[in-house]
């Protein structure tokens, strides 16, 4: 037995090669192909490495030794994910640089002589004049929808329209929210600021439909690129003879690294374009502009059709899940939370619901085999590990509000205040490729596993560094400044304090957001169930909606002479969470190989499809 609990046996039946696009075989069946696995002269589970296991193409998996002892490097990511990551771009090119004038657009007046909202160098744009209260309500509404609406679009593409289908449907959707936008930025309709409200209202509620449908479904699309034809690891010999394991994971770890740097660079061109149309031309623009970059997306999503490999839904799996856990915590309540807790965490909470445990009593809803009821168990986990997420962007949606307004308040040479929060972003563009082609690797030569919940954690302890950083900044501002602690103050002069500061909490932002939130999505789609995957993507999603919910709570913090207790208060918690959330998974680090190593459940729905119908 090696150090992660797993014999040859398990490692056998987990790289045992497996024709996707077929429900796997029954018992008998699975242990002869298991079998047929080893060398004709030899099926003995000690084994040497030079008969490692191999398949009928002859391609080597990897024995239990060599998973302990051989260095691990990426596969080769498919072309047709590249096409899915710029669907991505795209996607965020335009949400990102729609919702980025909302403000302006809502809460000022039209500027004098002006009639599309726009102000040239020297002065304000904006459209509506209805306020900061009801910029903010809506803006808040728009996040806190755009993120409650992946649970929505999830439950389809898992239930009954696949991935596929439900990101063709979404973007329809959001390009028709898209439209109605477009028309509220009319000069005929903004001359009107309460039929443009009601228009614009309507067309934000359609819009976040459409994203809640694209959101948790196009990333998992993307791994299963490169996870539906190497879905196990394998033995590669290097041009030095060295050999070495192909791991899934660490190539869908890159996948998401550059689909998150897509992400970026479609926002930050987003932007900073959309800021430049709505002040030198109007709000049509910067509206028409994302839409019109959006179209591509349906149109590469078509073109791409009989290329992406898409899994099909498989019916009323949540439904099974969820009744498979209500079945478990049979007789494990108790009034005392903890006693329940501790009931929930036995060893036998999913043992005991197995089919093969039940035997002629279990309920005829059960379709599933032992295996499924395992991949419930690691998705269900990678769950708890999403309820620490809420404070990580607690500390990151500050970037967006309380920096913007810290950066005012400083000397800013020329550059916009709204400007300065860009840093992320290019940091972002210019640091994942750094983290994937130098310190992961080196810290894999070096023999440090640097596993997902370690990545996350030390994603946390960065969010608070940032949030410390800020709050040191906040201090020297209301120190310096000539009006103390109201540096905020109509008639007040900035704080003598270069805001180029500030790239101190952004960059810190970024690299969390590299080690927690890419890691996030990757961890989600490793460790959710095949067919249920865009919904654990959601639960992961739906974690920014109850942090914007949250940060509700702090809006008394966010304002003078409070936002060193604001920065402070929220550094704490999440430096709290960071070592609460190490404390509560490091047992489940210790068996990151043990679950990536389940082999693959039979009950998958109808056949896997590369272009064909069933998706």
């Amino acid at each position: 037995m090696n150090a992660v609990g797993l014999d040859l046996a398990e490692v056998a039946k987990s790289n045992a090669p497996q024709v996707l696009d077929v429900p796997a075989a029954p018992g008998p069946i699975n242990e002869k192909n298991e079998k047929a696995l080893f060398t004709p002269e030899d099926s003995s589970p000690s084994r040497s490495r030079k008969d490692s296991l191999t398949d009928p193409d002859g391609k080597e998996y990897p024995t239990a030794e060599e998973v302990d002892t051989l260095r691990r490097v990426c596969g080769a990511v498919p072309w047709g994910a590249y096409t899915i990551a710029f669907i991505e771009l795209c996607e965020r090119f335009s949400y990102y640089g729609t919702t980025i004038v909302f403000v302006n657009f809502i809460q000022n007046p039209l500027p004098p002589g002006s009639t599309t909202g726009s102000s040239g160098t020297d002065g304000q744009s904006g459209a509506l004049g209805l306020g900061q209260r009801a910029s903010t309500g809506l803006t808040t509404f728009n996040s806190m929808w755009a993120y409650f609406m992946p649970l929505v679009g999830a439950y389809m593409a898992d239930q009954y329209w696949g991935r596929y289908k439900t990101i063709q449907i979404s973007i329809f959707i959001a390009i028709v929210g898209h439209i109605i936008i477009i028309m509220a930025t009319i000069p005929s309709v903004i001359a009107h600021p309460n039929g443009s409200i009601a228009c614009f209202a309507v067309g934000l509620i359609i819009f976040g439909i459409g994203t809640g449908g694209f959101k948790p479904n196009i990333s998992p699309l993307i791994a299963e690129q490169y996870e539906t034809k190497h879905p196990k690891q394998y033995i590669q010999v290097q041009k030095n003879g060295e050999r070495v394991i192909v791991d899934p994971t660490m190539t869908i770890s890159r996948i998401y690294m550059y689909f998150y740097l897509m992400i970026n660079v479609g926002a930050l061109a987003g932007q900073i374009g959309m800021v430049y149309a709505e002040k030198y031309v109007g709000f049509w623009l910067s509206f028409v502009l994302p839409t019109a970059l959006f179209l591509c997306c349906p149109t590469v999503m078509f073109l791409m059709r009989n290329k992406y490999a898409r899994r099909p839904p498989t019916g009323s799996v949540l439904t099974k899940a969820l009744k498979l856990w209500t079945l478990a915590m049979r007789g494990r309540w108790s009034l005392n939370p903890a006693k329940t807790l501790k009931n929930m965490r036995s060893d036998d909470f999913w043992e005991s619901v197995k089919p093969s445990r039940l035997g002629q009593n279990k309920p005829v809803w059960m379709t599933f085999d032992d295996v499924w009821v395992d991949e419930v168990r690691r998705g269900f986990k990678a769950c708890t590990v999403f309820l620490w997420i809420p404070i990580y962007w607690l500390a990151y949606n500050q970037m967006t509000s309380n920096l913007i307004s810290q950066a005012a308040t400083m000397e800013l040479h020329g550059a916009p205040n709204d400007l300065i929060n860009n840093i992320d972003p290019v940091a972002l563009v210019i640091f994942i490729p750094i983290v994937d082609l130098f310190l992961y690797p080196g810290l894999e030569r070096m023999g440090i596993r640097f596993t997902p919940l370690k990545r996350i954690a030390w994603g946390f302890g960065l969010a608070a560094a940032s949030m410390v950083a800020s709050s040191v900044t906040q201090h020297y501002i209301y120190k310096l400044g000539e009006c103390g602690d109201h540096p905020s103050d109509k008639d007040c002069k900035a704080a003598p304090i270069n805001v180029w500061v500030q790239t101190i909490p952004y960059l810190l932002i970024a690299f969390s957001e590299i080690f927690t939130s890419i890691t996030a999505l990757e961890y989600a789609f490793t460790k959710a169930p095949k067919n249920l995957r865009s919904v654990v993507t959601s639960v992961f999603l739906f974690m920014s909606a109850i942090s914007y919910a949250i940060g509700e709570a702090f809006v008394s913090l966010s304002a003078d002479p409070l936002l060193v207790w604001n920065y402070t208060t929220i550094s704490c918690l999440t430096a709290v969470a960071c070592a609460g959330f190490w404390i509560a998974h490091r047992g489940l680090d210790k068996q990151e190989d043990k679950l990536n190593f389940i082999p693959e459940s039979s009950f998958k729905g109808r056949k896997l499809s590369y272009g064909g119908q069933a998706a």
